[in-house]
């Protein structure tokens, strides 16, 4: 049997697989099935920055100074009460606990943020209730015109949070900066142990009958896929943290360009909400297989292999192979 344990974040992992954060890791039940399946860690379901303000006796005038929060969306209000009466910051404790108790693998809390307000102080709580590591998913949308600092809120976030815990931290980040590459390098340079290329913001769709805006596909794609792999290419050999690739890792063949790519770990969930979570079995063969194929041992015997040559120059590089496919050039 070949070996595909890996590390990331840190976190000694059987292997590279992680549950990425969804509905299927909000559950002790769930986390266990995962966890038999064959998963190398799970990330919870995220709690919400807004939730943990408004129990933490912010009352809703202090939210809603945030107008990214709310857009006067009042579902959102109405979406946020519904948790706070079920204790979510309690049970989101008592989850980190009764799962750390049921599996052997690592267990990564969530927090889904927008600002560096006093919600931060939670991520101690995380800390206590035994979680091995923390994601932060920073949603800061692109779409957003009030922000006026939008990569500054990124490192303020990170800072406030670092100065609070001594687990490791990770961020899962999206797509839209100016000078991504910059960007990451500088976020990885933070003390952060982990960047997530990349999360998912809601998609849209249009209903040509009602006229009307209507949700769009929930669940990714393979297509989805290739922004993530140019990007995990090209940051692999000069982000001073590991990288988790995310969005459109359907199958065990996706999970080895990624880590062909340089990625440490691949975080899956449509892809479990499509097939179920005995797909992460499957993956896992298929990654074994082909590791058998070409004969590699262990996954740092080909981490990052396939970008050797992008590394030296990754623009010069892209530059070419734009030229070699529109004009021919050989």
């Amino acid at each position: 049997m070949k070996n595909l344990a890996t590390k990331y974040m840190g976190l000694t992992m059987k292997n590279p697989i992680i549950a990425a954060s969804c509905g299927m890791t909000g559950s002790l039940e769930s986390i266990k099935t995962l966890a038999r399946s064959g998963a190398g860690a799970v990330v919870l379901k995220s709690i919400f920055e807004e939730e943990i303000l408004l129990e933490v006796n912010q009352q809703l005038r202090e939210a809603e100074k945030n107008p990214v929060i709310y857009s006067g969306l009042s579902e959102t209000l109405d979406y946020i009460d519904l948790h706070i009466r079920e204790d979510s910051l309690g049970n989101y404790l008592e989850l980190i606990r009764e799962a750390k108790k049921a599996v052997d693998i690592p267990v990564i809390a969530s927090i889904n943020c927008v600002t560096y307000e006093d919600w931060t102080y939670f991520t101690g709580k995380t800390e206590e209730a035994g979680a091995d590591g923390l994601e932060l998913n920073l949603f800061l949308n692109p779409a957003d015109f009030e922000s006026k600092e939008f990569e500054k809120v990124y490192f303020k976030i990170i800072e406030k949070v670092l100065g609070t815990v001594s687990i490791p931290v990770s961020i899962k980040i999206s797509r839209y900066f100016t000078r991504m590459g910059l960007t990451v390098k500088a976020l990885s340079e933070t003390g952060i142990a982990g960047i997530v290329m990349f999360n998912r913001f809601y998609t849209p769709d249009i209903d040509i009958e009602k006229g009307a805006m209507v949700k769009g596909k929930y669940f990714s794609t393979p297509e989805e896929q290739s922004e993530t792999l140019r990007w995990i290419a090209i940051m692999s050999r000069k982000s001073g943290c590991d990288l988790a690739a995310s969005t459109g890792i359907h199958t065990g063949e996706d999970a080895i360009k990624m880590l062909l790519a340089g990625a440490s770990a691949v975080q899956v969930a449509s892809t479990l909400y499509k097939h179920g979570p005995d797909q992460i079995g499957r993956m896992l063969k298929r990654m074994e297989k082909w590791m058998d194929e070409q004969g590699y041992q262990s996954i740092e015997a080909f981490k990052g292999k396939a970008t050797e040559d992008y590394q030296k120059n990754p623009a010069a590089f892209e530059r070419m192979q734009f030229m070699k496919y529109y004009s021919e050039i050989r």
